[in-house]
C-alpha cells in the first residue's frame, strides 16, 4: 500500500513512544509477531487491538511484544498496516511451541483482546520499509538507516546457516573415527564419496557466508556514509539471502544422509542441525521462489514493492 493513500490520523511521535518502552528500563526486552493477523480499529486517541499471533520467539522472555495488524475502515475492510509494541500487561501468552525443530526459540502465540493503543505508538509498515519510520528522525545511528527488510531477513537466516555450520564440524568430528560394518568395510574417512559430500557441504556454508556478508558490509557502509541504499543491493540481499537458506538446507541434507543409522538418534547433533535447519527454513523469510522472483522483477526493471524488501 502506498504511502499516503489511507489517512490514519496522526504522525506518531517517536521519543514518546520509546520513552513508553524503554523510559524506566533500557534493557527491556521485545519479541515480535509482524503478521498482519491482528485487528486495529480506530477510537478516539488511538485503536483497539485484538487478536492472536502465532511464531513470536522468546516471549516468555519480553517484557513488550511488537504485533502486526491491519487497521480496519468504516466498511470492514484493510485501509492500513501498522505494527504496534504492546506491553506484557495488556497480552497472554499460550504455551503451544511443541515441534520438531528450532524447539529452544519457545515461539509460543501471543493473545491479546481489545487492547487500547494510543496513536503515538504505532509504526506504518510502509514508512518503516521506505526508511522513513519515526525512529529514523530519532536515532541518528546508521544502524537506523539500514533496511528492515534486508536486516530482519538476515537475522532469520543467520541462525540456519549457524545449526548447518555446527552440523559439519560435528559431521567431521565423528566421522573420523567410524568404521564401516558394511559396504566392504574400512574406515569412513577413506570413502572417496563421503571426501566428496564433505567438499560439497563446506562449498555451500562458505558461499552462503560470503555473499551474506559480501552484502550486509556493502549495506553498512552506505549507511555509515548516510547515502541512499540502492534497491538492486536491497534485491541482492534478499537473493542471497534465500539461496542462503536453501544452500545451507542441501548441504545438512547431504550429511545427515550419508551418516549412517546413528544419525537418526534423538540428541546426535547432526540430527540436531537437520531438524533445526529445516525447522528455519519454513519461516516466511525463507520463501525462496517468491523471493527470487522479486530479484528478477527488479533485474527486469519492473516495479517491486514488498515490505521484506
Amino acid at each position: 500500500m502506498r504511502a499516503g493513500s489511507i489517512p490514519i490520523g496522526p504522525r506518531p511521535v517517536p521519543r514518546r513512544a520509546q520513552d513508553d518502552v524503554w523510559g524506566d528500563d533500557r534493557d527491556i526486552r521485545i519479541s515480535s509477531s509482524y503478521a498482519p493477523v491482528g485487528r486495529l480499529t480506530p477510537v478516539d486517541g488511538g485503536y483497539r487491538l485484538t487478536g492472536r499471533w502465532s511464531f513470536s520467539s522468546g516471549c516468555e522472555h519480553a517484557t513488550w511484544a511488537l504485533l502486526g495488524a491491519p487497521v480496519v475502515g468504516a466498511k470492514g475492510r484493510p485501509v492500513d498496516f501498522l505494527t504496534v509494541p504492546v506491553p506484557r500487561s495488556d497480552y497472554t501468552i499460550e504455551d503451544v511451541w511443541d515441534v520438531v525443530g528450532l524447539r529452544g526459540t519457545a515461539s509460543n502465540d501471543i493473545l491479546v483482546e481489545s487492547v487500547f493503543v494510543p496513536a503515538h505508538r504505532v509504526l506504518r509498515n510502509y514508512e518503516q520499509a521506505q526508511l522513513k519510520g519515526p525512529g529514523q528522525q530519532v536515532n541518528q545511528g546508521p544502524l537506523y538507516r539500514l533496511p528492515f527488510g534486508a536486516i530482519f531477513t538476515s537475522a532469520v537466516t543467520a541462525p540456519v546457516i549457524g545449526a548447518v555450520s555446527g552440523g559439519y564440524e560435528s559431521y567431521v568430528s565423528l566421522m573420523k573415527e567410524r568404521v564401516r560394518l558394511s559396504l566392504g568395510g574400512g574406515r569412513f574417512t577413506e570413502d572417496p564419496f563421503a571426501q566428496v559430500a564433505i567438499a560439497r557441504a563446506a562449498s555451500d556454508i562458505d558461499a552462503t557466508v560470503l555473499q551474506m556478508d559480501r552484502n550486509l558490509r556493502e549495506l553498512s557502509e552506505l549507511a555509515a556514509a548516510g547515502r541512499e541504499i540502492p534497491m538492486e543491493l536491497r534485491l541482492r540481499t534478499r537473493r542471497d539471502q534465500v539461496r542462503g537458506t536453501e544452500r545451507a538446507v542441501a548441504a545438512i541434507d547431504l550429511l545427515f544422509k550419508t551418516a549412517g543409522g546413528n544419525a537418526l538418534r534423538r540428541g546426535n547433533p547432526i540430527e540436531r542441525a537437520w531438524r533445526d535447519a529445516h525447522a528455519g527454513s519454513v519461516h516466511v523469510a525463507n520463501d525462496v521462489e517468491r523471493a527470487l522472483a522479486m530479484y528478477g522483477r527488479g533485474a527486469f526493471g519492473l516495479t517491486v514493492e514488498d515490505n521484506l524488501v
